[in-house]
């Protein structure tokens, strides 16, 4: 690496990571923001809110890296141009895209770093997060009993104090209770002062009620004629209530495995698997919608058959393959264990009873199994079934074979009709359905049919469009991991020739414009995505609808920066309009 390598990039590493401390310090903010009613003031210790705060910052460092590399790229080339140090490169006849080369190599190794940590990092942390936010969610509040206020913290008691002396006196104390699952004010206990005070590692919670009263009455059963419920009194100088607080203000974890379906947690390739799986259902839907359809119209599918598009049968036929596949392996996989089971233990007695060769009955110590060989359905009625014995006559004049063939005959001899109907088949049947009302309620099953089968197309289509959506949600999940990383690069574009052209250093200016563009980076990804998950786009476009529009100003700065264009002058725009102003009259002279 020459002298010009390290100078360039030791003057970008300081100011890249100063500026991703800053930029992630400032996003986790304003992502903790977003939960600070619901973890806060819960009574957690410090080691559970670093742990959320380390998983937060892993989790938004995608989103703060492109951000960090704009705004450090553009503070490097703002001082090297404020110094005249750029000028001193250029004049040693070494090119602006020469110069830009050592940081440009790096923020490539630190965008393929960002799509690792994206695919591998991310996916993980983002699991332990949400895992952790949600027990902290489900974890009820601190126990702290504030005066005039009723407080229920504890499940099952309400509890109201009027003062509170030091830190745990109580005075004025009035507690419902509602721990038997009774509705109504039915136990109410009234003392004078008391103490509140936990112990066995705040496990528990001791309260002493002193001068009090508690009043009990049962509960009302539905009856005229029922006597008048029991109701007590009861007075007492002295009286203790535990509560257990195990369950209710302890940090319960839940198992990590009851997220393993969220897109946001998963890589490349649980992601593609997802993509399978939404499609088999999305293709199943549409499959069986063909299939209810023709269930609904007998009639008209009695010679006509509703065939689904060929991309949705190709797709079934796979698709049952794979799950045919999957359960002859898992039989072949359950037979194995179940014989290595069985030759492990000691082989029954058992004892064959033979009989013809299509019924072979096994009896063993265990159970009773049937072997069978395949059995062919015939149309054919076979002469020796009991079911169709007839009497033998006296004189024997027809058997019971002549009367089955017979029989059978005419089935082979029977053909469906084909010939139209003639005249007088006409006339007959005519008047029959006319005075039977048969098109009538021909058409009233027609219509309720038609109703049923638009109430389950549109059942089934918003079924279809819920996978749908979700498809295009895995889909930008999976794109985001290339965009996020790519991101990098297009705002390296973006800050180094702007800070080259602009020529100042420091957190002024450079921050401004930072701050512009990184404000129109996040409203066009945002944009990108919504077009993505609504269908109004390709979910590949729309993930990478900001990169495709800050691209091009990439381009242009670094086009700009090679002539030493002064955009963020005010002589520049001050000669432009002088230029235009002299082509309008040179203009208007020739048209003259």
């Amino acid at each position: 690496m020459k002298k010009l390598d390290k100078l360039i990039l030791g003057s970008f590493l300081g100011p890249f990571l100063l500026t991703f401390i800053v930029v992630d310090f400032i996003l986790l903010t304003v992502n903790m923001l977003k939960y600070f009613d619901e973890i806060f003031g819960k009574g957690l210790s410090f080691w559970i809110y670093a742990e959320l705060i380390g998983y937060f910052v892993i989790s938004i460092s995608p989103m703060a890296l492109p951000l960090a590399v704009l705004l450090s790229s553009l503070m490097t080339f703002g001082n090297l141009g404020e110094h005249f140090e750029l000028t001193a490169i250029k004049s040693s006849g070494i090119s602006l895209l020469r110069a830009l080369r050592p940081i440009g190599v790096f923020v490539v190794i630190l965008s393929f770093a960002a799509y690792l940590s994206n695919n591998y990092l991310v996916p993980k942390v983002n699991l332990k997060t949400f895992s952790l936010l949600y027990d902290i969610r489900m974890k009820s509040p601190a126990l702290e009993i504030k005066a005039g206020v009723f407080y229920n913290g504890i499940p099952g008691y309400s509890i109201k104090v009027n003062e509170k002396i030091g830190e745990y006196g109580l005075k004025n104390i009035l507690i419902y209770n509602h721990a038997n699952g009774q509705s109504g004010n039915l136990d109410v206990t009234l003392a004078d002062s008391g103490r509140l005070e936990p112990f066995f590692n705040e496990n528990y919670m001791k309260l002493s009620l002193y001068h009090g009263k508690k009043y009990r009455e049962e509960r009302q059963t539905r009856g005229i004629a029922e006597k008048p419920v029991e109701f007590t009194r009861t007075s007492f100088d002295a009286n203790e209530v535990v509560f257990d607080l195990n369950n209710t203000f302890k940090l319960n974890r839940t198992a990590e495995e009851a997220w393993s379906t969220n897109r946001s947690i998963k890589n490349i390739s649980e992601i593609k698997v997802g993509l399978d799986s939404i499609g088999t259902l999305v293709n199943d839907q549409r499959y069986y919608n063909f299939r209810e359809a023709e269930s609904v119209y007998p009639f008209f599918t009695r010679e006509r058959k509703l065939k689904p598009s060929p991309d949705i049968m190709e797709r079934k036929m796979a698709d049952d393959s794979t799950r045919s596949r999957k359960k002859r392996l898992e039989k072949a996989l359950s037979d194995s264990l179940e014989l290595a089971r069985t030759m492990t233990q000691t082989a029954p007695s058992s004892t064959i009873v033979e009989g013809p060769e299509s019924n072979r009955v096994v009896f063993t110590d265990d159970s009773i199994s049937l072997d069978r060989n395949a059995v062919v359905a015939s149309s054919k009625i076979s002469p020796s079934d009991s079911l169709f014995e007839l009497p033998k006559k006296a004189d024997n004049k027809e058997s019971l074979t002549d009367v089955l063939d017979s029989i059978n005959n005419a089935l082979a001899k029977a053909k469906p009709r084909t010939a139209a109907l003639t005249d007088l088949e006409g006339s007959k049947i005519d008047p029959m359905a006319s005075s039977r009302r048969y098109y009538q309620s021909a058409v009233t099953m027609a219509l309720n049919n038609s109703r049923s089968l638009k109430n389950q197309f549109n059942v089934k289509n918003t079924m279809i469009e819920n996978l749908e959506r979700d498809y295009r949600r895995f889909e930008i999940a999976w794109y985001q991991k290339y965009t996020q990383a790519f991101a990098c690069f297009a705002m390296f574009l973006i800050g180094a020739p702007l800070g080259a052209i602009i020529k100042k250093g420091g957190l002024g200016m450079p921050v401004l414009i930072s701050i512009i563009f990184f404000i129109v980076f996040y409203m066009l990804t945002m944009t990108g995505e919504k077009w993505a998950k609504e269908g109004l786009v390709d979910p590949l476009f729309g993930t990478f609808f900001s990169n495709l529009c800050l691209l091009p100003f990439g381009l242009f700065f670094v086009k700009q920066a090679r002539k030493d264009a002064r955009l963020f002058e005010p002589d520049f725009y001050v000669n432009a309009w002088n230029g235009l102003q002299k082509r309008y009259k040179l203009l208007q002279a020739k048209k003259k």
